[in-house]
């Protein structure tokens, strides 16, 4: 059995979106209230609190604080949960130090177990989420692939419009095909193949961002909020709200390409081979001093805006789910774009050169660079199924 994710609109009435507001704010107040205990225990008493000591102390809580009682311990439990997610990336080095969210700025909350807090009514199309801890049933709509048994669920409110994020335990299945293919992921072509077939790059942000950056500009005119001296005007929250549409937009259809380049390999391949790309490493800020942090930023722009980690997450996944193998050739020894599909010879070559032509005197094998690479790829993947 896998776990899958499957995200549904919600659409609630006026008095169940208020009930949902209120229990967000909950929520958020004792995320803050959380942190405030870990931050107070460890300065003035230098003790290092933990998960769970807090969710020790939630049934003392949730008798001073009465609100509580209603809200699905479970609930309250993955709140808890969330902040010692937060502190643990802190001290791995992963991220800075949790701070105080606002109201504002907390998505939503999460039931961890569906025998409590939450019901799905529905077979994986459209249908209705019940909040038992709030007494609400909401209609939402959405259609799963493949369907299964419920198990965690996250209530989510962003950009006005609320959210029910379902994972559910289930056997998921996928046609491929019996070929085999070599990928190569790149800015100037999305996916180069070893048969020879490009992917353009969609470019979904750069068509968009002269529409951001005019709303930038006037956003910049207005009144923004500044902390204890005054509330952002009506007409930057306004303007704000129209960059945060078109952003949303720009993901969304990223991910729907996405999706939709991948079903397309995998349809076909039941091999698919690329180099193993570090994307954390790939898209980092130019160091202090660089005299190209521009050419670097439009770079990390480039390479973000296609979705190269997610496309490559996305080809995985499904291909396992069609029972196919999916291998990354170790890119730092094997070299697959300066090396030779043809003889395996090794020719250095800049970024600027976008044609590879064997070095090799008795070779001298012509071909694209990155459908090359792909070449190298797929040809090292075949020598390790034989070693295997």
């Amino acid at each position: 059995m896998l776990t899958r994710r499957i995200t549904f609109r919600l659409y609630p009435s006026t008095a169940q979106e208020q009930k949902m507001f209120w229990a967000r704010r909950m929520h958020a107040y004792l995320y803050n209230a959380a942190v405030a205990n870990r931050k107070t225990q460890y300065q003035k008493f230098a003790h290092s609190v933990d998960y769970f000591e807090q969710q020790a102390s939630l049934p003392g809580f949730k008798e001073t604080w009465i609100e509580y009682k209603e809200l699905n311990a479970g609930s309250l439990q993955a709140t808890l949960k969330r902040v010692d997610f937060a502190f643990v990336r802190f001290f791995q080095g992963l991220a800075k130090y949790p701070k105080f969210k606002p109201f504002k700025a907390y998505s939503g909350w999460t039931y961890p177990d569906a025998r409590q807090g939450f019901k799905v009514h529905s077979s994986g199309k459209n249908g209705y989420l019940e909040l038992r801890d709030l007494g609400i049933i909401i209609q939402m709509r959405g259609q799963a692939r493949i369907w299964g048994q419920p198990t965690t669920c996250t209530i989510v409110y962003r950009n006005s419009r609320w959210y029910a994020s379902v994972t559910v335990k289930c056997l998921p299945t996928r046609e491929t095909g019996k070929g085999s293919i070599g990928l190569d992921f790149g800015c100037k072509t999305a996916v180069a193949m070893s048969n020879g077939i490009l992917v353009e790059p969609s470019k979904f942000l750069t068509n968009t961002q002269n529409q951001i950056n005019r709303l930038s500009k006037q956003l910049r005119r207005k009144r923004k909020p500044e902390k204890k001296k005054h509330k952002a005007s009506r007409r930057w929250k306004k303007i704000q709200a129209k960059i945060s549409k078109l952003k949303k937009k720009v993901a969304n259809r990223r991910q729907n390409w996405v999706h939709q380049v991948a079903v397309d390999i995998v349809r076909s391949n039941s091999l698919i081979v690329t180099e193993k790309l570090q994307i954390k490493n790939m898209t980092r800020k130019a160091s202090s001093g660089s005299k190209r942090k521009r050419q670097k930023t439009g770079l990390n722009r480039s390479m973000l805006d296609i979705g190269i980690g997610m496309l490559r997450d996305a080809i995985a996944y499904k291909v396992k789910e069609a029972g196919g193998v999916f291998l990354e050739a170790p890119t730092q020894s094997l070299k697959p774009t300066q090396r030779c599909v043809k003889c395996w010879e090794l020719t250095k070559k800049s970024l600027s050169d976008r044609l590879h032509i064997c070095s090799n005197q008795s070779c001298r094998h012509t071909e694209d660079r990155d459908i090359n690479s792909a070449q190298v790829c797929l040809s090292w993947a075949r020598g390790q199924v034989i070693q295997h």
